[in-house]
């Protein structure tokens, strides 16, 4: 399932919820296939209004499974557990909650789409009640005691309520999130689904035709009286009297700003060809040169294009079944001053008579790229670090040969032994990095967030203040690309810092 499709059913069971089909509303968040944490906690919060104690204890787990560090998902499920009496579980979960607090006051959830705060002192009070039920009174005292120095708010009454009950040895009633909030999706998002009309509808203003209503890119015109038996002479078939028609064999793609791209069917109009074997043509307006070997002529004239009713005949010509020629040696220009005749264009003359070859290397992940067949092995090794970005002396290459299978590559290899399992024009090599050598550019690359960073968006890493992050690119200046908690995505490059070596 889609983010967009995710994002819509998000947003119509909170829909349905805030109307009062909290049925409905179950309905379509249990029907999302790729849940979040947030989309868990609502789960579980409309199963709790239920009294379905089980199954929110399932989704409050899912959850936390999904985001460790959101403690409003903590403090619901020590509320889950508290009600099934399981008050051990209760007083763990109110004291993970409390530690994700990190020393703050209160953790207000309404930027992240939940209207609620989150109170460390009521978090405290309830974990003074799960202690008093397990018979810890004085445990139950110095908690509610430290509760009350935390609160901030005269509103938080019932935290002087609570400590009475214990001075009398009595439980009292917990604090619980409202049931009448969830966590909402991005409103900036949700603007998104919609369609927007930039446009607006176009009205008419004025028209030469009678009570004329339409609306669209053209007026309405009045009708011809007197229509032409025959239609008119395509345009594009006066290019007849300045050339011949031939129809492309082949795909040419052009290396100089002189020469036209063409595919196979293309029909182009051949001005002159010389012995050269490069033609100069008209297609789409516009003149170059192709070579003449990927051309065939095409008898076409007037009479062949439109029969004796005046209709075109749709026969189209079958693709050509031939093989695809190589490409023809264009004569070098006249050399300037500072080149000589003999050096002009030698190097791209040498790469364009041999024939290139697709290498796929499998590394942790797999790259493709082009090379000429006949590579020493110091070339391909330096090619291949090149492209992952990896020092040539800490890789390992190897090949796979149909009798010995995997063989290394090494300075003693022969090479011709390697090319020769080109297939089709495609040659597969594996990539390994050498004992000891994936520590020591993992510890090169590792970084430490300064900030705390929440992903807004699917391919975006999300980690906290200290978490160890491994660089796996650099996207842009400002935007890098690693790897983190088992997933990969991109952060702001000002979010991080280089580790410092002693700490590697």
């Amino acid at each position: 399932m889609s983010f967009v499709n995710t994002l819509k059913q998000w947003d119509e069971a909170v829909a349905c919820f805030e109307r009062g089909d909290s049925a409905a509303s179950l309905g379509t968040f249990l029907d999302i296939q790729e849940k979040n944490s947030k989309i868990f906690f609502n789960v579980g919060c409309l199963h709790l209004i239920n009294k379905n104690l089980d199954a929110a204890e399932k989704a409050f787990d899912g959850s936390i499974g999904k985001d460790g560090h959101l403690a409003v998902a903590f403090f619901q499920r020590a509320l889950t557990f508290y009600k099934k009496e399981r008050y051990e579980e209760s007083l763990a979960d109110f004291q993970h909650a409390f530690r994700m607090l990190r020393g703050n006051q209160l953790i207000d959830y309404k930027p992240l789409g939940l209207r609620y705060k989150l109170y460390a002192s009521e978090v405290l009070h309830n974990m003074a009640l799960a202690h008093a039920q397990l018979g810890q009174w004085e445990k139950a005292k110095e908690t509610i005691l430290t509760a009350l120095n935390l609160r901030t708010e005269a509103k938080l009454s019932h935290i002087d309520r609570g400590l009475e009950c214990i001075l009398k040895q009595k439980v009292f009633e917990p604090v619980e999130v409202p049931a009448k909030v969830l966590f909402k999706p991005n409103k900036n998002y949700v603007a998104e689904l919609e369609k927007k009309d930039y446009l607006g509808k176009a009205k008419v203003v004025s028209s030469i035709v009678f009570q004329d209503d339409f609306s669209g890119f053209a007026p309405l015109q009045p009708q011809v009286e007197e229509v032409p038996t025959r239609p008119k002479v395509p345009e594009v078939l006066r290019a007849l009297e300045e050339g011949e028609p031939h129809t492309v064999l082949f795909e040419f793609v052009p290396e100089t700003s002189d020469e036209l791209a063409v595919v196979p069917g293309n029909i182009v109009f051949v001005l002159n060809s010389g012995e050269d074997n490069w033609a100069s043509v008209i297609f789409n307006e516009r003149r170059g040169l192709v070579p003449y070997n990927f051309l065939e002529r095409l008898e076409i004239t007037l009479s062949s294009k439109q029969d004796q009713d005046g209709t075109d005949k749709d026969d189209i010509p079958a693709p050509p079944r031939r093989e695809p020629l190589k490409r023809p040696q264009r004569k070098p220009a006249l050399a300037t001053e500072n080149q000589s005749i003999g050096d002009t264009g030698t190097e791209s003359c040498q790469i364009e008579e041999s024939s290139l070859c697709v290498v796929k290397v499998h590394f942790t992940y797999t790259i493709t790229m082009c090379m000429v067949p006949g590579l020493p092995y110091t070339t391909t090794l330096e090619k291949i670090s090149n492209k992952l970005g990896l020092p040539a002396m800490a890789i390992t290459l190897s090949y796979a040969h149909l009798d010995s299978g995997k063989i290394v590559i090494d300075e003693d290899t022969r090479m011709e032994d390697v090319w020769s399992c080109v297939h089709n024009g495609r040659l597969t090599l594996w990539c390994d990095l050498k004992e000891g050598m994936s520590e020591q550019l993992q510890s090169q690359n590792q970084l430490m967030a300064l900030h705390s960073y929440e992903s807004s968006t699917p391919e975006d890493l999300e980690f906290h203040q200290g978490d160890t992050i491994l660089l796996l690119s650099k996207v842009n200046e400002d935007w890098f690309e690693g790897q983190c908690n088992g997933k990969i995505g991109i952060f702001p490059a000002s979010f991080v810092e280089e580790v410092p070596m002693k700490d590697k």
